[in-house]
């Protein structure tokens, strides 16, 4: 099958590689145009784009540069709007991690796990012009666990979409579209404003926080820090790693030996 994939972000990588592993033909990468990164804000490829070029894939970092008729279109975590000559050139699969139509938008994994979800579910849809709500094809459930990060909820999701989409692309004509059913609810991008904690909250909401956002900021003793990892046990927040302003990651002993026993005071 003649493919054209079209994915941005670290863990559409392993997807799109079992699609090249299962023997189906590649015929154009579509990705994000490179962006700047760090103090020296040095532009930087996509990791889509790393790795098309490894594999000496044609890639196009503009949707404009859309003119192909293959047999499918994958889209995964591309992060562009698609427009008529895309969406009228072949059929468009997409893989949505979320239990549509909960959490149609652009954050579905972090939006559960900030919200303390259990559960979730991948799915295999046709895209179409509105936003995440095309019909399924496929769908898979998983768990979240109360220390799983979004790190760890990816690399699931990828594994998870990566089997879905050789199954179905090996024999598209054996999966029906089903239309999604129930109220949508819908995801938004988070803000450096969402890891300002909150310590009234209770604490397995900051966890949540943490675990959905990567860390959380706040003051503590009077240092600015952030909060890198936290684990719940027995229904107690504990700190795992943390990285005061201007210096490296630690573990949360080794910062606590820095206060030199002092009294800890969250916030302050």
């Amino acid at each position: 099958m003649k493919l054209v994939l079209m994915g941005t972000n670290d863990f559409v990588v392993p997807i799109f590689e079992a699609v090249r592993n299962a023997g189906h033909e590649i015929v154009a990468v579509f990705t994000r145009a490179p962006k700047p990164v760090g103090r020296k804000q040095v532009l930087t490829p996509s990791p889509v784009h790393v790795w098309a070029n490894e594999h000496n894939l044609t890639v196009h970092t503009n949707i404009k540069e859309y003119n192909y008729t293959p047999d499918m279109v994958v889209v995964v975590s591309y992060g562009v709007i698609l427009r008529e000559n895309v969406l009228n050139s072949a059929p468009i699969i997409n893989i949505h991690p979320s239990d549509l139509p909960k959490y149609r938008g652009p954050s579905p994994i972090r939006t559960a796990i900030f919200n303390g979800d259990t559960t979730s579910a991948v799915c295999l849809m046709q895209l179409v012009a509105e936003m995440d709500a095309g019909p399924i094809f496929m769908r898979t459930p998983f768990e979240i666990g109360e220390n799983d990060t979004n790190e760890i909820i990816e690399k699931r999701v990828s594994q998870i979409g990566s089997d879905m989409l050789v199954e179905y692309l090996n024999s598209p004509e054996k999966y029906k579209p089903v239309a999604q059913s129930g109220e949508p609810t819908f995801t938004r991008k988070f803000t450096g404003d969402d890891e300002i904690i909150d310590w009234t909250k209770p604490v397995r909401e900051i966890h949540n926080q943490i675990r959905a956002l990567g860390c959380g900021r706040t003051k503590i003793n009077g240092i600015e820090v952030k909060i890198l990892e936290t684990r719940m046990e027995n229904d107690k927040l504990n700190i795992v790693r943390i990285q005061p302003a201007g210096k490296k990651p630690m573990d949360w002993k080794s910062f606590l030996n820095g206060l030199r026993g002092s009294e800890i005071r969250l916030g302050e």
